[in-house]
């Protein structure tokens, strides 16, 4: 399915990628879904049906968070935007947004079977303590603010501000976060995330720079060295969204009282 839809993507003239995104990314999610299940005889479609399709829900709302900060910061656009009604941007924005936490997950459990990351050492203990939840929330709060009120220097901090705020209620609300891990030097779940949302956006960009519609990018200070539409330093901003990813499912999920979705990830 990814190959076909990549193949239409690239190839067909006009507006074509709005209904095209989404079987193209369909098609990479239960490719890395079912690597997955080969390689650990386990994966999140087989695991659980019902929560994965709920990672599709989850996304849409999650991707849509980032898009409401990019009003103010203007980093990405759209140039094929004014072809849509509003209603129409909104249903096919929707749609494709859906695919980022499925792809970005799934990914994160194919590479936490391969053995370099399976085998890896502890790293420092965070522990989620009163003073460090304090901290973390205050900094995502001035991180925010910085960011609302001067978007062109501070437009980095939309990448993490929000993992700062959205980590500490998780943990005070007894939600899965990555502190689980990381109070006991587990830093597995962090790389798995961070190298899973680094392939992935290699493939975004890839699909990107020959679709249409597109997206491009405006920012500031580092718009030099691209690979694809994105510049080079532009890259480093998915390592925090990968994390800010696992916050948000684990936010919804916690608020939603799914206990039995607490646990669906597995990461390593």
């Amino acid at each position: 399915m990814a190959i076909f839809f990549w193949f239409l993507n690239w190839n067909l003239q006009g507006l074509r990628t709005h209904w095209g995104f989404f079987p193209l990314w369909l098609g990479y999610a239960l490719t890395v879904d079912g690597l997955t299940f080969y390689r650990k005889g386990d994966s999140l479609l087989c695991r659980n049906p019902l929560a994965y399709m709920g990672l599709f829900l989850v996304s849409v709302p999650g991707w849509w968070l980032f898009e409401l900060i990019n009003l103010r910061t203007q980093n990405w656009y759209y140039p094929a935007r004014d072809a849509f009604s509003d209603l129409e941007y909104v249903c096919w924005a929707s749609l494709s947004f859906s695919t980022v936490m499925p792809a970005v997950f799934g990914t994160a459990e194919l590479i936490g079977t391969f053995r370099w990351i399976r085998t890896m050492g502890p790293g420092p203990r965070i522990v989620p303590t009163t003073h460090t939840l304090r901290n973390l929330t205050m900094a995502g709060a001035l991180m925010l603010i910085l960011l609302l009120l001067w978007p062109s220097y501070f437009f980095p901090f939309v990448w993490l501000s929000v993992f700062c705020m959205i980590e500490p209620f998780n943990c005070l609300r007894g939600h899965r976060t990555l502190m689980d891990s990381t109070r006991s030097g587990d830093w597995r779940p962090v790389w798995a995330l961070w190298t899973g949302c680094l392939i992935c956006s290699f493939f975004w960009e890839m699909w990107n720079y020959w679709s249409y519609p597109k997206w491009k990018y405006e920012i500031p200070f580092v718009d030099f060295l691209h690979v694809f539409e994105m510049p080079l330093l532009g890259y480093t901003g998915y390592l925090p969204f990968a994390l800010e990813l696992f916050g948000l499912y684990h936010l919804v999920v916690g608020l939603l009282g799914l206990k039995g979705w607490r646990d669906y990830l597995r990461l390593v």
